[in-house]
């Protein structure tokens, strides 16, 4: 579970802003919010609100790109993709900083690195103890310390001489079959997942598996949800007639081994396809959806034909039913969850998940969204939503409505921040028909 995230000269990140999944005192809907034995009660819900341009999607990009540094690294002599924060030109000099904290495996850690664009200038772990701290290792300025439990271990040296420069001593270790950080890595590897607004789901060949848990609650949702889609299914295809260039067609052949799948997304509009390969020969099976016509006969649809709520829904809805399991430990972060939905289908996805949220639950969602109807108390808790506000030097903050002193649970959140209390909207200085702006424009050239 994520318990907190610092970001510091990134994109439109300036100074360090901490969000923080630790529940405060709320007393609202406390029976949902996870209690992890001996260390703290974290929420299991997190939304970010904020006018356009006002750092969301910025917060999502750099738990993104942080992760990415973890889990995918620098290839050699290759640049760090790092972006400080350039309205100031004193940042661009400057190392971006990233910090979690989280649980893996049972242990709280915290672990934190410093990048530029071409070396790690700092990277730390450190163990987080029910009342003290334990550091296991630091990296600065090209050498590393480790702690007092790690410090008589000769292959962890060994192993920081090989890291290079452009690469997290974290990442290396485990590439070289450490056992020690692997948990660490999983976690941000496995548990950690973010999604964008043009991402779609990867192991979508379950929906054509009849077997799968996933096939009848993405059925019974879309049918549920007022799609128009009574189920989804697998349509054959000639390999030859796949929509790919023969070339790729030529490399998937090479590549395909036996008795494994390949999911591809050929076509942008939203066609996916499954190609197997069993006892040499390859199969390829195209995603389509069924509607049923006034006759209730089923009629087929090519997934392209499918509105773009549609297709987001069939995106979404995995993740809800993965955090929807007692015994699954994830944290997705949905960069503009209401992104193509109505807001009455984006609430009933959220009142789902909470509703099945426990003191046991060990799965968090993290979103940003335009959508101020669901800045709603009933729903979420003071502590489960934020604000990004950009300030007039074009840094951008990140503030919790439980830090607001004159948030009440019986006020009405929603229009205090529509009208501009709470910080997080947009300041709209453009106002009158287009017509008289243009107007006005002419007579200043004029």
């Amino acid at each position: 579970m994520l318990i907190s995230f610092s970001v510091e000269n990134y994109l439109s990140f300036k100074d360090k802003v901490s969000f923080s999944m630790v529940a405060s005192r709320e007393k609202q809907h406390g029976g949902r919010v996870p209690k992890i034995k001996g260390y703290m009660r974290l929420l299991p819900i997190a939304a970010i609100y904020g006018g356009n341009a006002s750092g969301k999607t910025n917060f999502f990009k750099a738990i993104n790109f942080a992760r990415h540094v973890v889990v995918q690294g620098s290839q050699p002599d290759a640049r760090i993709q790092v972006e400080p924060f350039k309205l100031d030109e004193s940042c661009l000099k400057r190392p971006a900083t990233f910090v979690f904290e989280f649980l893996a495996d049972g242990k709280c850690y915290e672990f934190g690195f410093s990048v530029t664009s071409q070396q790690v200038v700092e990277e730390w772990l450190i163990e987080v103890l029910k009342t003290t701290e334990k550091e296991l290792y630091r990296r600065q300025n090209g050498k590393i310390i480790f702690g007092s439990s790690l410090h008589k271990n000769e292959a962890l040296r060994f192993l920081f001489q090989g890291t290079r420069d452009n690469q997290l001593f974290l990442t290396n270790a485990v590439s070289q079959k450490n056992e020690q950080f692997k948990p660490l890595y999983l976690w941000f590897r496995d548990v950690l997942v973010p999604i964008a607004p043009d991402s779609r789901f990867e192991p979508f060949d379950q929906f054509l598996q009849q077997d799968s848990p996933l096939y009848d609650f993405i059925n019974d949702a879309l049918s549920r949800m007022d799609t128009g889609v009574s189920k989804l299914g697998g349509e054959e295809i000639a390999f030859e007639n796949l929509p790919a260039h023969v070339d790729i067609l030529n490399r998937i052949k090479e590549d395909l081994g036996d008795n494994m799948n390949l999911r591809l997304r050929l076509d942008p509009a939203g066609d996916r396809f499954v190609i197997s390969r069993k006892d040499g020969d390859i199969t390829a099976k195209k995603l389509v959806s069924y509607h049923v016509d006034s006759h209730q006969k089923e009629i087929k649809f090519d997934l392209k034909n499918e509105s773009d709520g549609t297709l987001r829904m069939i995106d979404l809805l995995p993740a809800f039913m993965a955090i929807a399991q007692p015994d699954v430990s994830k944290v997705y972060i949905i960069d503009e969850l209401d992104r193509s939905l109505h807001t009455l289908l984006t609430r009933q996805l959220l009142e789902s998940y909470l509703a099945g949220c426990s003191e046991e639950s060990r799965s968090q969602l993290l979103f940003t969204t335009h959508d101020a109807l669901l800045m709603d108390q009933d729903l979420l808790r003071r502590d489960e939503m934020w604000v990004a506000e950009r300030g007039p030097d074009g840094c951008s903050d990140l503030i919790a409505f439980s830090d607001y002193k004159d948030v009440r649970n019986d006020k009405d959140i929603r229009k205090s921040y529509l009208q501009g209390r709470l910080g997080g909207v947009p300041k709209i200085l453009f106002k009158g028909p287009f017509r008289k702006q243009s107007e006005k424009q002419k007579q200043v050239g004029e």
